[in-house]
């Protein structure tokens, strides 16, 4: 199982753009279950990131709505950005 983290910024961005949408909400925490358990499951898609984004990963909780991350250890994470494709890349 993978500890989740999230900073500050990680948050505010989450009660502005997920927390009243109540069908991402629901994708989004679908997603995280999936992500704690296996990150690297299938249906999310995960992926490492390049360019200016080199070293932080992402995978995708909807058609348009993806997660950025890095990896601060072996089993944990941090949660650092949350939006569409456009919005985060």
């Amino acid at each position: 199982m993978i500890k989740i983290a999230w900073d500050q910024s990680f948050k505010k961005i989450y009660r502005k753009k997920i927390k009243n949408d109540a069908g991402l909400k629901k994708r989004f925490w679908g997603a995280m279950g999936l992500f704690s358990k296996n990150p690297f499951n299938y249906h999310l898609r995960t992926h490492k990131l390049t360019g200016k984004l080199e070293g932080l990963w992402a995978f995708s909780v909807a058609y348009d709505c993806r997660i950025i991350f890095k990896f601060i250890g072996k089993d944990e994470v941090l949660l650092i950005d949350i939006g569409g494709h456009n919005e985060v890349y």
